[in-house]
């Protein structure tokens, strides 16, 4: 899978991106950064030439009317077209090699490779993360390619050194690549995400979705709930219940090891899980334009293998962060949100058992 010609992006600490803000489209950051120059270039290029399963137009969008502010998108092609998910049976199924894979891609598919010069001294820092005995934790090389059936513009797949195929399973790289590509972006309507198997991942290899979304969400402003601040961990309250850690650049590495820390919690208890990351206003922040840093929401849930998908969207990572692709016309046209949040709702863990596990973790994090 050689392509001699890729464009390999690297970055250093100093091209993250500080002080975007956003209260309506027209107050986004002017200036473009370098790196959404080449993912925006090199997506479009690929939409041109072919390779995608459909075209993508302007998706049409409508606000759902409520507190949430649901923005449902209408994007039939994306459930007829996208590829078959794989068969999964268990959260910490193994790779296998006979199923599809992104080592067997069409390069021209692979829009650039990215990597992080990281200063020695940074390296004391990753030995201090206790979590880091993953696969694959010292890793810094990204293949970035398209994802043929796009949820929206710029819709792209993050795979962490795809040839060491690496199951579907969070690492505490993994968690620094989603981070870093959020801060990347000079862009407030870039968002990266991750699905669990039996949270609607299709694909047993590790990767995250990253796309552009020109809206704001809820999540990105909710009140939050402290629980071990020091560690950037807070419980989501004014949004469909969720975990959510917060983080600028200072404190990173730590955040990344306590996100870790969740993680590998809900795999070790058989869980699935989601996560969103996306530019947010800091806890308890009254500036609610200000995005200095990123939230990154976990939510665990109810595992599906096998189950049939909703007729009018699947519950997965941009769904429950309140971007709803829908799949017909009629469910974009009449669902309220009272009927998303029924839908959403049989997903996600009952409240009792969610406080249970926040209570479990915020424990581990205290030590």
């Amino acid at each position: 899978m050689e392509n001699k010609s890729l464009t390999l992006f690297t970055y250093i600490k100093r091209d993250f991106v500080h002080h975007v803000r956003w209260c309506g489209c027209e107050d986004k950051t002017s200036s473009t950064s370098t790196f959404d120059i080449i993912l925006k270039t090199g997506w479009t290029d690929r939409m041109r030439r072919g390779f995608f399963r459909y075209h993508l137009s302007d998706l049409e969008t409508r606000i759902l009317p409520g507190r949430y502010r649901y923005v449902a998108q209408l994007n039939i092609q994306r459930g007829i077209e996208r590829r078959k998910p794989q068969e999964i049976l268990s959260i910490k199924q193994n790779f296998d090699s006979k199923q599809f894979n992104f080592n067997k891609i069409n390069p021209e598919e692979i829009i650039f490779e990215m990597s992080k010069q990281m200063p020695t001294s940074q390296h004391k820092d990753r030995d201090a993360c206790k979590e880091s005995v993953h696969p694959g934790d010292e890793l810094c090389r990204i293949m970035v390619v398209v994802n043929v059936s796009p949820l929206e513009f710029g819709h792209c797949l993050f795979i962490p050194e795809p040839t060491k195929c690496l199951p579907q399973v969070l690492t505490p790289a993994a968690i620094k690549i989603g981070i870093e590509a959020v801060l990347l972006s000079s862009d407030p309507g870039f968002r990266v995400g991750f699905n669990s198997l039996g949270a609607f991942a299709s694909v047993n290899h590790l990767h995250l979705h990253g796309y552009y979304l020109n809206q704001e969400l809820r999540l990105e402003t909710a009140s939050t709930l402290p629980l071990v601040p020091e560690k950037g961990f807070y419980r989501l309250i004014d949004f469909p219940t969720g975990l959510m850690f917060y983080t600028e650049t200072e404190d990173l590495e730590k955040v990344v090891c306590a996100i870790c820390l969740v993680t590998d919690s809900l795999v070790d208890g058989n869980m699935a899980h989601n996560l969103f990351f996306t530019r947010g206003c800091p806890p308890g922040e009254s500036d609610v334009c200000a995005r200095r840093g990123v939230r990154i929401v976990v939510w665990p849930r109810m595992s599906c293998f096998g189950a049939k998908d909703e007729s009018a969207f699947n519950v997965a990572l941009c769904e429950l962060a309140g971007h709803l692709p829908f799949k017909n016309r009629h469910d974009f046209e009449h669902s309220t949100e009272k009927d998303v949040m029924a839908i959403i709702q049989r997903y996600l863990l009952p409240n009792k058992e969610f406080l249970q596990l926040e209570q479990q973790l915020t424990a581990r994090l205290q030590k």
